[in-house]
């Protein structure tokens, strides 16, 4: 393995990290306010909103575990990967629809500057504050976990101690998010976008290269080890990429993770108008879906070349490192360096998008209703301080999963902790978006089952068992937050109407 640069590598992954902090630099002297700093003055482009809610949810999870998943070679009690991932994207698409159509038209009604000020319009700040509270530390450990991913790459192509890589990038992108708010994290989202799918498709060409009969060559092994597979209509409940798990649990997971989390409100909140941000959001939907296919593919290319015994793969490596593996053994200087700019820009998209987005909950869920009445300034002073606070949070996260050194799939850990947590808060933007919302207290009722819901099936793979797999975690938290908050309510409502029946006793039984 590698473990220094050529002077063209080093060139241009320092050019990347140095032009992302200028951006950050440029737009400093623009961020007079939380309007700005958080929403950019709700002025950004339908294409811009477009591609930085790709780029955000196109982490280094899907840009090194995602082809991990599709090489994954099997063994006796493990079957190998194929396409199967991709049936996820199916309900991707439909969740973002509904989003479209259902939610969008409430966050764009006003002048929120977070998604969870809304739950405060229909219950109450006790909501508000869980709510976001949840968001806070969702974001914390999931993105901790995704920059762990990262600092593995940074590791295999420099040489540098792990601990090193993740400072180097959380560092870096906490620089520009600090200095230029909402506006550089955009503006930075369509440079990265544009590096990660060029180093993507440069990486996937040169896969191709290397195989003796090129696409012929890698669609006929890729067909012979069952690699092409796209639909499992399985039943299981406990195969996380089934047809039924990607419909009815990707519906449900990508209406919570874009529709009730604060970092992709905060994309639409943005948006010049509701057209606009609806058109943004449900093309994303196809986008994702084209991107997923591509670093799968990706995988299944590798599995080929590692089948053909064109790679060497050490033993022990684990599948979310084989792609990081082919980038820094076998692709030529400066192209090297391109594909590492490109999982990068991955990481730091998403890493900085989690930085304002969690400070911008920070901030209009908890220190402003607590500290009204303050200048601007001081407001958006706050903000950059927390903005450096919870990057230093993710960094420490990702320190512990280093420890840890789960074998697990990365994508699988990272996405089983976002659909523990958002199925419930989804279930509580549901309940607030009806014209007569349930009471706080039966909306607090209605959280707390539906985490001890998800609590319950979750815990038998934490233990080590075989459980109910992570896409139907979401639909069972909303599920299960609405019936309860609606069954608390209506008793209290019966009981309310009883004991005024009882209080009145001249009153007959037709009221």
């Amino acid at each position: 393995m590698k473990t220094d640069l050529a002077a063209v590598d080093v060139a241009i992954v320092a050019v990347y990290i140095l032009g992302t902090t200028f951006i950050g630099a440029w737009f400093t002297g623009r961020q007079k306010n939380l309007r700005t700093y958080f929403v950019s003055d709700r002025n950004v482009s339908w294409w811009l909103v477009l591609i930085s809610i790709v780029a955000t949810e196109t982490s280094t999870v899907t840009f090194l575990s995602v082809p991990g998943l599709a090489y994954n070679p099997g063994d006796e009690t493990n079957p190998g990967g194929n396409l199967t991932f991709l049936q996820l994207a199916f309900g991707y698409i439909i969740g973002r629809m509904l989003i479209a159509w259902f939610l969008l038209p409430q966050y764009l009604r006003g002048e929120l500057f977070s998604a969870y000020q809304l739950l405060r319009e229909r219950f109450n700040p006790a909501v508000q504050r869980a709510a976001s509270g949840i968001f806070l530390l969702t974001r914390a450990i999931a993105d901790g976990l995704r920059l762990y991913l990262a600092s593995l790459l940074l590791q295999q192509f420099t040489g540098w101690d792990s601990r090193v890589s993740l400072l180097v990038i959380g560092i870096a992108t906490m620089i520009y998010t600090y200095l230029g708010g909402i506006q550089a994290v955009i503006w930075t989202d369509l440079i990265q976008f544009t590096i990660y799918i060029v180093g993507a498709t440069v990486a996937a060409a040169c896969i191709l290269r290397f195989l003796p009969g090129g696409v012929s060559d890698f669609l006929q092994s890729a067909k012979e080890s069952q690699k092409l597979v796209v639909i499992n209509p399985s039943a299981s409940w406990h195969l996380p990429y089934t047809l039924w798990a990607g419909l009815i649990g990707g519906t449900f997971f990508t209406m919570a993770s874009h529709g009730a989390d604060q970092m992709m409100v905060q994309r639409y909140l943005s948006s010049r108008s509701l057209n606009q941000a609806r058109a943004a959001l449900i093309l994303s939907g196809v986008v994702v879906m084209l991107q997923f296919l591509l670093f799968l593919l990706i995988g299944v290319g590798l599995f080929v070349m590692f089948d053909k015994r064109l790679l060497s793969i050490p033993r022990g490596t684990r599948n979310d490192e084989v792609f990081g593996l082919f980038i820094v053994e076998r692709l030529p200087h400066g192209l090297v360096g391109l594909v590492i700019a490109a999982v990068l820009s991955a990481s730091m998209a998403t890493l900085s998008s989690s930085l304002n987005s969690s400070a911008n909950a920070f901030v209009t869920d908890f220190y402003q209703p607590l500290r009204p009445g303050r200048q601007e300034g001081h407001y958006l002073l706050v903000s950059r301080v927390m903005t450096s606070v919870w990057g230093m949070i993710r960094i420490a996260v990702a320190l512990g999963a280093l420890y840890l050194n789960s074998a697990r799939s990365v994508v699988d850990q990272v996405l089983a902790v976002a659909g523990f947590t958002t199925g419930m808060i989804l279930g509580l933007f549901i309940l607030g978006s009806w014209k007569r919302p349930v009471a706080a207290g039966s909306a607090f009722a209605g959280l707390v089952a539906g985490f001890l819901a998800v609590l319950s099936v979750w815990l038998p793979s934490i233990l080590g068992r075989q459980g109910l797999a992570w896409p139907w975690y979401a639909p069972i938290g909303s599920i299960v937050t609405v019936a309860t908050a609606l069954a608390v309510d209506h008793l209290k409502a019966n009981h309310g109407s009883s004991a005024d029946r009882r209080s009145k006793p001249g009153l007959d039984k037709s009221g």
